[in-house]
């Protein structure tokens, strides 16, 4: 009998340390049945619901690369249930997504941003077994200028009970630490996948030519402190006199100094926080007491894998996947990126209490 010969690992150069690492060409599709197998209850419907959220996301950043040829680009002249102008890309993510998850067979409910109301796929739980929230195109006010945009996703399972009655957003309404997976897409440069399900933070880059999410790096820990701030301090002038105490301080120091970097699309600026370090601000203004992003859709996952990362992220007063909602919408302020930032901005708020 022969004996397979042994498999040579392919090396790339680090070219930041000079060291060699062992490169694993491994796709979405094939990192989520390893994550899969350290469950071994599972049974694949949540990997095959995961399957579908991606697969819209391929056909998404299809889309944009070929906006401006496509004649999709400009708004529909509507507004959301959020008050925004609703862009004609808004749409098409937003109906692709319902499509694609429908499709999978196991979302008893989704729940998007752009819609009012939850849309019921399964009444029983039996057949719906997940809950599916998600933003389709974060940063959409940005896409006729060619600034890069996302989308974000959280996945909860349906509470148990009979289903008889069913009142889809009282299923919903559960706090962030209830998420079983989150993620997000990034379309920029390069089209970029970053998903958690509670084992570490994991990226992967889209290869264009063969349509398949590749990994790029797992277990991404963000840095313990980082010395960018973002946040639209056009607005500084309303925010809670604790967060300007803040910002006055982060502006005055040289150890380290602080570097402002806001691009006003929440996905952009969270990657590069992710990375990079430091925080991203959005707290409470006087034409936004509660904060203006979106707990459930943009708050919750972001928060999940911030923290998974090693990072933290609150709401001024306490940890944000502890928030218990109250409403489909709910917006909340939120403080997001290192441990070191997050902490010394969270000292103000309580000396300003």
């Amino acid at each position: 009998m022969s004996t397979a010969p042994a498999r040579t690992p392919v090396t790339r150069t680090d070219h930041t340390s000079g060291t060699f690492h062992e490169a694993r060409m491994v796709s979405v599709q094939q990192h989520i049945m390893e994550q899969q197998e350290t469950h071994p209850d599972a049974s694949g419907q949540f990997s095959w619901l995961l399957s579908g959220v991606i697969q819209a996301t391929k056909i998404i950043a299809a889309k944009v690369r070929r906006a401006g040829l496509a004649d999709i680009l400009g708004s529909t002249g509507g507004q959301n249930v959020q008050g925004e102008v609703v862009q004609r890309l808004d749409v098409f993510a937003n109906d692709l997504l319902i499509n694609s998850l429908a499709y999978r067979g196991n979302a008893g409910i989704l729940a998007s941003e752009e819609n009012e109301e939850p849309v019921v796929i399964h009444a029983s739980s039996e057949y719906g077994k997940y809950i599916v929230l998600f933003d389709p195109l974060d940063g959409s006010s940005n896409i006729d200028v060619n600034v890069s945009i996302g989308t974000i996703f959280s996945i909860l399972h349906r509470p148990p009970g009979d289903k008889t009655e069913i009142d889809p957003v009282a299923e919903i309404l559960q706090p962030g630490t209830k998420q079983i997976g989150a993620g997000y897409v990034i379309y920029g440069p390069s089209t970029v996948l970053v998903y958690t399900t509670g084992s570490g933070v994991h990226m992967f880059t889209l290869e264009p030519s063969s349509g398949t999410y590749m990994l790029h790096r797992e277990h991404v820990r963000m840095p313990e402190g980082g010395n960018i701030y973002s946040v639209n301090e056009a607005n500084s002038a309303t925010f809670p006199k604790p967060v300007q105490d803040y910002l006055a301080e982060v502006k005055a120091s040289t150890t380290p100094a602080y570097t402002s970097r806001y691009v006003g699309s929440f996905v952009s600026d969270f990657h590069r926080t992710l990375l990079k370090g430091g925080i991203f601000m959005y707290p409470a203004t006087t034409a936004a007491p509660n904060g203006k992003l979106r707990l459930m859709y943009e708050c919750n996952p972001m928060a999940l894998i911030a923290e998974q990362a090693g990072g933290m992220a609150v709401d001024g007063r306490g940890r944000i996947l502890e928030i218990d909602p109250k409403t489909l919408h709910q917006r909340s302020p939120l403080f997001i990126g290192s441990k070191r930032e997050v902490t010394a901005v969270m000292g103000h708020i309580a000396a300003g209490d």
